[in-house]
């Protein structure tokens, strides 16, 4: 598995706090910015750049932390079949990837500390699509998956 992580000024001391856990495990990643206070990138900057990088493959998943996790999941949510969703607890970050398939998580820098963040990366990347759901619920969610291709199939192409 290969992640990117990133960040604006207020997610900056969240993200280094997940780093130095992601750090410590076989986990690898990247940061890709904002890697020096003194050269900070806004947050739509940050997710314009990580979420085609998962867009194409290039990462499995995404870790991005602005100051609410919201603009970082808008900007990120453009790009076809990238799932960002902004989470505020560590059930949020499981069923983010349980119910969603989110291929990026949001997370908020003003909002989450850095105990809590480092909790919802470990479970968020633990969580497999479907995973724990009722049998119906995965059935459903794999008959929308195909929907919402099409869906995205009419907007994007």
């Amino acid at each position: 598995m290969k992640i990117a992580i990133g960040s604006d000024k207020s997610g900056f001391a969240v993200k280094e706090a997940v780093k130095a856990y992601l750090a410590g495990t076989d986990i690898a990643f990247d940061d890709l910015g904002t890697t020096d206070l003194n050269e900070v990138h806004p947050y739509y900057q940050v997710a314009s750049e990580v979420a085609p990088l998962v867009q194409e493959g290039k990462y499995d998943f995404a870790i991005l932390i602005c100051g609410t996790g919201a603009g970082m999941s808008v900007v990120a949510n453009k790009y076809k079949g990238v799932y960002a969703v902004a989470c505020e607890g560590v059930y949020s970050a499981k069923m983010a990837r349980a119910i969603n398939n989110a291929s990026i998580l949001c997370m908020g820098g003003w909002i989450v500390g850095p105990e809590l963040a480092i909790e919802m990366v470990k479970t968020f990347l633990s969580t497999a699509w479907c995973q724990d759901l009722e049998d119906w619920r995965a059935e459903n969610m794999h008959k929308f998956a195909a929907k919402l291709s099409a869906i995205e199939d009419s907007i994007y192409d």
